[in-house]
């Protein structure tokens, strides 16, 4: 009588203690989500919001800053996804200077490792490849976002934009950001 006793009690402890562990594991799981996605996503951030974390990204000597400032952005195949970017005017002297930018891809082997050339990458910007003419006053400054759809079907690869902005003919600054394809 009394090893069934001991065996019943054995058997509720076994069981409360894995409810707990899975509580614990699936609670865990939901945190470190929480934690890697906590970045948020540009494509549903409004230019207010944009400008207020790249405003937060300046400091008194940086010309150019991308958001999210990991530099790294993962993009599902179908989905869009994209980056953030913010120019400051930190040259002195004329009342407002003119600026453009453009991204190109900055990765020579992207065709060995993605199966697509440079100009099809570039196709998948849908917006904020390039602009011109962004009148800036000194110390002012501007943000915007590059948005990338990443079709059904391509190829599971990282490779690596590149954001370069000018001042009239002359480069000003550049920054990297790098693309991560996911299924």
């Amino acid at each position: 009588m009394f090893n069934k006793r001991g065996a019943m009690e054995m058997s509720i402890g076994t069981i409360v203690v894995i409810v707990l562990s899975m509580s614990m594991l699936i609670f865990g799981m939901i945190l470190l989500k929480n934690i890697f996605t906590g970045a948020g996503d540009v494509v549903d951030m409004t230019n207010e919001q944009i400008k207020s974390q790249v405003g937060k990204l300046f400091g008194e000597d940086k010309k150019l800053v991308v958001f999210p400032d990991t530099r790294r952005i993962e993009v599902k195949q179908g989905d869009i996804s994209g980056f953030g970017i913010g120019i400051k005017n930190l040259l002195q002297g004329a009342s407002e200077d003119k600026f453009s930018y453009e991204v190109v891809v900055s990765d020579p082997d992207v065709k060995v490792k993605c199966g697509v050339s440079e100009s099809e990458i570039l196709g998948w910007i849908t917006i904020g490849r390039a602009e011109s003419n962004i009148a800036l006053g000194p110390g002012e400054f501007t943000s915007g976002r590059v948005l990338l759809r990443i079709p059904e079907g391509s190829s599971l690869c990282d490779f690596r934009l590149r954001v370069n902005v000018k001042h009239g003919s002359n480069a000003y600054a550049s920054e990297f950001m790098d693309v991560t394809i996911k299924a």
